[in-house]
This record gives structure tokens, sequence and C-alpha cells, in this order.
């Protein structure tokens, strides 16, 4: 099932932002887990026809990290305050 947001989505939102976040993140590991297997599935077949194989996988597996990395260690969602709660001068 689909998860279910309990309120309206709100891009502003800490929690839907992270969730957000998070399925974007288990798409690209889709991705990259279906293009990937399939196109080396193949080249067992054939072993020299897709030379640069390795040159797709690695980056695009260096992208995936780096992501990955971004998304569970350095994103913050906590609630940015709004401009309005600032004094005036």
């Amino acid at each position: 099932m689909p998860p279910k947001w309990p309120r309206v989505p709100d891009r502003a939102d800490p929690a839907y932002r992270k969730l957000e976040d998070r399925i974007n993140f288990a798409v690209h590991v889709a991705a990259f887990s279906a293009f990937n297997s399939g196109l080396w599935f193949f080249h067992g077949f054939m072993p020299g026809t897709l030379l640069w194989l390795p040159k797709l996988t690695l980056p695009w597996l260096g992208v995936l990290v780096c992501h990955g990395v971004w998304l569970f260690a350095i994103a913050n969602y906590t609630p940015s305050k709004p401009d309005s709660d600032q004094p005036s001068s």
C-alpha cells in the first residue's frame, strides 16, 4: 500500500520533505539496479561487446553513494523559522 499523508502535502513541511527525498532515493536505487543488472546480464553472454559498461556503472554508483550520504548523513530537516519572527529594526 502506498504511504498515506495525514495532512495536505507541502514542500515546506520537514517531514514531507524527508519522505519525498527518501522516495526519490528509492527510485534512484531501483533504476540503477534494474538498468545495470540487465546490462551486466547481457554482458555475461557477450563479454566483448559492452566495453563501456564499467565506465557507466562506476560513476553512476558513485552518484548513488553521494545521494545516499547526503540523504542519510547531511540533509537537515529541521523546520526553518519564518522571516516574520525576526524583530524589526
